[in-house]
């Protein structure tokens, strides 16, 4: 799976998502300090999935309604980076179709998947 990683993501996450045999580029590593909306239209052209721990991206998406390939923000501080790498790629494993062109949350103890409205 293509994925686009926001700097906000644990480079374990990253790390364990390239083990796993994802192509993951971490704006990190190639482009850091680019404003959210580039980095939401990068995901976009790659065709990749925007995994994040930044909830901002969310008013991008449904309040200025800017174009995304789907989007996976994670919401799981207070754990071990470790773990937040395993829980995160247990979801893509399991639900990472799902989650193109739509709007993944996931918590502790839960996953949702904000479907895109059809047009």
């Amino acid at each position: 799976m293509n994925i686009v990683a926001d700097e906000s993501v644990d480079r374990q996450v990253v790390e364990r998502l390239r083990n796993k045999g994802h192509v993951v580029e971490y704006v990190a590593e190639v482009n850091p300090g680019i404003a959210d909306e580039a980095v939401l239209e990068l995901s976009y052209r790659r065709q990749a999935i925007l995994l994040t721990a930044d909830k901002d991206f969310g008013d991008l998406v449904f309040s200025q309604r800017l174009l995304h390939s789907g989007v996976f923000l994670y919401r799981l501080a207070g754990l071990a980076p470790e773990l937040k790498a395993e829980k995160v790629a247990a979801a893509l494993d399991f639900h990472g179709e799902e989650m193109a062109s739509n709007f993944t949350v996931l918590s502790e103890r839960t996953l949702r998947i904000r479907r895109r409205a059809s047009s």
